[in-house]
């Protein structure tokens, strides 16, 4: 009797594990990674220890805000490959009970960022500015924005941006949330990614004493798993927090008083002053008034209403605004009958991304400066006069901006089809970018793209703060509205995106990638409300996207027709996609240069659901 039992035991034992293997009903494919579910709260983001950091907040009491900015700041600490502390980060925030608000936190061009500044320089340095450059219609030829070095600084946006969102819709002190951030920048076990960086990239940062200092100790490449201490930024975030205790003392609104003598540290005190003379002995034009002036607002984010979701982006100074452009065209066609990455389906979807694109090219700009049709390009009425360009049986292969003032589908003096290629070399283009994700027990959202201040990267003296390279975003060319100006901030491809569904709490998104964001943030949207995919689903999904727009960065290249497909996409797909006239380069696997974390709110049981993509590691953990 006793053999029997352990024999039916045994049985039981093999047959969980055999079953366990089996994807549900409720699951159409395999993935990598199961979703993670919590009912205190979720964090995503794009290193364990950074995330671990927005977990600790929660743990502690703290909500979504507050949990954003420790894993934002964490970040800035150990994901040096793709964003530091001198970088920027929009942020959308969404609180029980109140409106979505972004926080701008972009940086603004130095004062002596003038467009003969750079015009001049790069004539007089013509290695800059490489050979057969091909400006938008209208301009001539300029001299280019460097993508590395001091020239290539905008003002650090990171500390003030995460000070407005403590201060107006968190509940914690900075040095709460500043803490993980502090001790992982102590020391922190190195990763294979972040050496291979520092490998790669050190024949540019080299050549600026003060990195060399802190990435090359001892005049080495770190090896994986050694601890990792970037002594001077742990000194400068403590003497920030010094700053917000010090204020804090006896005041009546203790926390506010301490959050902004912690930000007039940063922007208006020591830190400011050392680095702008730093900048300025080394060929830099950021000076510490140009700190003094920045300012990382609250301001409206712009929406769309795609099938009862409501959908929100930062506005016209990024690129979020092209996804609504292109989600109101979408919205005439009947996706879900075409197919999931059926070639009608990425066929459609190109197209329309072009046509976003297109716009972006032509009117996005800081609105501080230009005058955008913001209601224009973002009315439905204008998404159905240019929904008709996209031809179901033929690739365009011209860069067609649409005359919104007007109402006309095309604007005609302004098609392009002349392409060119990046002549930069691999190692000096533009990196990357991170995600932040959070919702709380409450369905309070967050949602940022912290970038900006990647290897290789100038250090700011013995402040240990990166400097980051955005200003290469702006454009040298007088008839764009994104070309540089003093005090201006370059229009930004960083596009957070928060999602709410019949105006209760539904989805929060981001993901690196540059140019690349809001097409991932497209199809990984349309893969949960379209076709029903779990996060982890939504996310692991092959993907495509289409390179055929200005690129925001380095030398600006305009590659029509361009389509790049993840080798997982049906080769039959592939093939019809390339006789429509596609040019398509097929990719590894799991080959797009985005990657994702998504997370979704059920009101009715407060469970949070998260998806991270697996095709650069992001991560996610629930409470």
């Amino acid at each position: 009797m006793l053999l029997s039992k352990r024999t039916l035991f045994v049985f039981c034992l093999v047959a969980s594990f055999i079953f366990a293997g089996i994807p549900t009903s409720t699951s159409r494919a395999d993935t990598f990674r199961p979703v993670v579910r919590g009912k205190r709260g979720v964090v995503a983001g794009g290193q364990p220890l950074s995330v671990e950091a927005g977990l600790r907040i929660l743990q502690q009491g703290g909500n979504a805000v507050d949990a954003g900015v420790a894993t934002i700041l964490a970040a800035s600490v150990i994901e040096f490959s793709h964003f530091s502390f001198g970088g920027e980060v929009p942020i959308l925030i969404k609180l029980k009970g109140q409106k979505v608000v972004v926080i701008e936190g972009m940086g603004q061009a130095p004062m002596k960022a003038t467009r003969e500044f750079f015009v001049n320089r790069a004539e007089e340095q013509p290695s800059l500015t490489s050979p057969g450059q091909t400006t938008m219609p209208g301009a001539r030829k300029t001299g280019l924005i460097p993508s590395t070095g001091p020239l290539s600084a905008t003002v650090p946006a990171v500390l003030d941006a995460c000070v407005t969102a403590l201060d107006q819709f968190g509940t914690k002190t900075l040095a709460e949330v500043m803490e993980p951030a502090i001790q992982l920048a102590d020391g922190f076990p190195i990763d294979e990614l972040r050496v291979q960086y520092i490998k790669t990239r050190s024949p540019i940062f080299s050549q600026w004493p003060d990195a060399r200092r802190v990435f090359l100790p001892g005049g080495e490449v770190p090896k994986v798993g050694d601890i990792f201490v970037q002594a001077d930024l742990a000194r400068t975030l403590r003497e920030i927090v010094r700053a917000e205790r010090l204020a804090s003392r006896g005041t009546r609104n203790s926390r506010h008083a301490g959050l902004m003598a912690a930000r007039d540290y940063f922007y208006r005190g020591p830190i400011a002053r050392r680095i702008g003379d730093y900048m300025q002995a080394n060929g830099g034009l950021i000076a510490a008034g140009d700190f003094a002036r920045f300012a990382a607002k609250v301001g409206q984010p712009v929406e769309t209403d795609y099938r009862g979701y409501q959908v929100y982006k930062a506005g016209f100074w990024t690129q979020g605004p092209a996804l609504l452009q292109t989600l109101n065209m979408l919205e005439g066609f009947d996706l879900k009958k075409m197919g999931h990455n059926s070639v009608s389906y990425i066929h459609t979807l190109t197209e329309a991304l072009k046509l976003g694109m297109a716009d972006r090219d032509r009117y996005y700009g800081d609105p501080n400066f230009v005058k955008i049709p913001m209601a224009e390009l973002l009315s439905k009425d204008y998404a159905a006069l240019r929904r008709p360009l996209i031809d179901e049986r033929q690739a365009s292969l011209a860069q067609q901006p649409g005359d919104p003032l007007n109402m006309k589908a095309v604007l005609a003096s302004a098609v392009q089809t002349i392409g060119r290629a990046s002549a930069l070399p691999e190692i000096e283009r533009a990196n990357d970018t991170t995600c932040v994700n959070v919702i709380d027990k409450d369905g309070n959202l967050f949602s940022a793209t912290p970038s900006g201040a990647w290897l290789p990267a100038v250090v700011a003296g013995d402040t240990g703060v990166l400097m980051g390279q955005r200003l290469q975003s702006s454009l040298t060319d007088p008839n764009s509205p994104n070309v540089v100006a003093p005090g201006k901030r370059p229009r930004i491809t960083l596009t957070p995106t928060l999602v709410l569904k019949r105006g209760e709490p539904y989805m929060v998104l981001s993901t690196p990638g540059g140019d690349n964001q809001d097409q991932a943030l497209l199809q990984v949207l349309l893969n949960v409300i379209e076709f029903e995919m779990n996060p982890q689903e939504a996310v692991e999904a092959p993907r495509f996207d289409t390179q055929h727009y200005v690129s925001s960065f380095d030398d600006h290249e305009f590659l029509p027709g361009s389509l790049n497909v993840e080798s997982r996409v049906n080769l039959k797909t592939i093939q019809e996609l390339s006789q429509k006239g596609h040019k398509v380069k097929v990719q590894g696997e799991w080959g797009t240069l985005s990657a994702p974390t998504v997370v979704l709110y059920d009101p009715k049981n407060g469970v949070a659901s998260a998806g991270a993509d697996p095709r650069r590691s992001r991560y996610a953990v629930a409470w």
